[in-house]
């Protein structure tokens, strides 16, 4: 597990709340005969629907900002480019 994840996991162990989730009956065995820990698997899931729900937030906030830099990239070119050694 990352360091940031076991800080987190510290962090936060005081501070979880109980929740019911419904899952396929043939997964959930198959995770308990493979002894996977659930609270722990659904976390790591969660963690990352919720990291790919910010970035596609933040892209769409951002869509204009960016649209417009590409523009201006297009039409004038990069920024210090004859200072570029690639």
């Amino acid at each position: 597990m990352p360091r940031s994840s076991v800080l987190r996991s510290q962090q936060d162990a005081s501070l979880r709340q109980r929740t019911n989730v419904t899952l396929p009956e043939s997964l959930l065995q198959e995770a308990r005969q493979l002894k996977i820990n659930l609270s722990q698997a659904c976390e790591r899931g969660l963690a990352a629907e919720v990291s790919e729900a910010k970035a596609q937030r933040w892209q769409q906030e951002n869509q204009a900002a960016i649209d417009d830099w590409n523009a201006y990239v297009e039409e004038h070119g990069v920024p210090l480019a004859e200072y570029r050694q690639f």
